[in-house]
């Protein structure tokens, strides 16, 4: 059992049902599932505290605990655990597409003119109901181009064209769309949406694919880590990642990048990971 606070479903006042006997709380609970109806929900350590993560509209999340206008939830995504608004919260659903485009609009109607009514990113879930025109039909009556989606399941085949689809994002500290982004939420997305598990935080990532021996030239996909940082390789001189040196979703020679961050005082790589099934 983990005691990671952002990977264990309790807080000490409830804990997930999975946990009786293992961690102390004052009641044990089943939680129930619910799901973000904001374009962007802030994940955060503490009711009213810092922003840990981001959650998407129409991700699934366990609710565990409502107090004081804030939800303690477990994220379907990958299982992070901290607090969203309530208001950020709607019904249940099972979502049957994903957000496949940078970014995307849902309309009032099938009609491109109208105002929207709100700006999603990729990685944002959606249950579709059927189609008008070039329009998609979501289960709570808005429409998004139907070219924007993509069947859960039918997942991008390149994490790094689609890390590259967020090229000139704002930096974030703890950002998760393409309104802003930061280093290990640029992964997460481009691994999630080639349907490839990946945790939240850079740490938590270096658990990923197989350890890269310093001899061995870095090729497309691999990821490299620093402490309390992780870019993806383009290829074996080129990387991208979301870094607060541009404050900004950029390329960067891998050289350069290694110099660069071992002279602002931020040492060198921690490690080198490749992820199986890639193609380079």
């Amino acid at each position: 059992m983990t005691s990671d606070r952002r990977l264990l479903p309790a807080n000490g006042r409830v804990a997930h049902v999975s946990l009786r006997g293992k961690v102390a709380a004052e009641t044990y609970v089943e939680g129930s599932q619910a799901r973000i109806v904001q374009p962007v929900a802030d994940l955060l350590a503490a009711p009213g505290g810092p922003r840990d993560r981001q959650l998407l509209w129409g991700e699934g999340v366990l609710v565990l605990d409502r107090a004081g206008g804030h939800a303690f939830v477990r994220s379907d995504r990958d299982g992070y655990c901290g607090y969203v608004a309530e208001s950020a919260l709607g019904p249940a659903w099972r979502p049957t597409h994903w957000v496949s485009a940078p970014a995307t609009h849902l309309y009032p109607s099938p009609d491109m003119k109208r105002r929207e009514v709100a700006c999603i990113s990729l990685g944002a879930r959606l249950q579709i109901t059927g189609r008008e025109g070039g329009f998609a039909r979501s289960l709570d009556g808005l429409f998004v181009p139907a070219q924007h989606l993509r069947e859960l399941g039918a997942w991008a085949d390149d994490p790094v064209r689609v890390a590259a689809s967020f090229l000139g994002t704002p930096y974030l500290w703890g950002g998760n769309s393409r309104q802003g982004i930061d280093c290990s939420g640029l992964v997460q997305a481009a691994l999630t949406a080639c349907g490839i598990a990946c945790p939240g935080d850079s740490d938590l990532q270096q658990m990923l694919g197989d350890p890269l021996p310093e001899d061995v030239p870095m090729t497309r996909g691999d990821l490299i880590f620093w402490k309390g940082h992780v870019a993806m390789a383009v290829s074996g001189t080129l990387l991208i990642h979301a870094n607060a040196h541009r404050m900004a979703v950029t390329h960067e020679g891998i050289d350069e990048a290694i110099a660069r961050i071992e002279a602002q005082g931020e040492g060198r790589p921690t490690s080198r990971r490749r992820l199986s099934g890639l193609s380079s």
